[in-house]
């Protein structure tokens, strides 16, 4: 769905940086009352276009201080082997985006840990659940950019 409306591109945008905006201000952001802020957010949020707000968290303080990619390759595709992964994927609360890819790669996991030894924990739980054909990974030493923000 294509935002074409101006006024809800705008509200959209200042959502994206700042979720916890009271309507009066968001309002005042797109030049708009406090009601009819509300309504377009209510419209925006019923349609799917917002699908949810969350608070965005320092993974640093919370001794998180390790991004992996894990770069997956799979000999099996059959059905119920793509539903065990996705499950395993989606139960382990490390793993924060897991996508299947064309190319080389089956799949690609991005997931956060407190360190290496952590990150083994990791794997070791998630081979233990899908057998896989093998896995590498990267780690991140440093994030040049990471945004939510949807380019809209």
């Amino acid at each position: 769905m294509e935002i074409k409306d101006p006024l809800d591109r705008k509200i959209l945008i200042a959502l994206q940086q700042n979720a916890d905006l009271a309507l009066e201000d968001l309002g005042a952001r797109v030049g708009l009352s406090r009601n009819a802020v509300w309504r377009r957010v209510k419209a925006l949020e019923a349609s799917g276009v917002i699908r949810r707000r969350v608070a965005l968290l320092d993974a640093e303080k919370l001794g998180l201080g390790l991004t992996v990619f894990m770069m997956i390759r799979t000999d099996r595709h059959a059905p119920d082997w793509l539903e065990r992964f996705a499950e395993a994927t989606r139960d382990m609360p490390e793993i924060l985006g897991a996508y299947r890819m064309t190319g080389e790669l089956d799949y690609l996991i991005r997931a956060r840990v407190a360190d290496v030894k952590a990150y083994d924990r990791l794997y070791q739980q998630l081979v233990s659940r899908v057998e896989l054909a093998d896995v590498s990974a990267s780690f991140v030493m440093e994030e040049i950019k990471e945004t939510t923000e949807l380019p809209i």
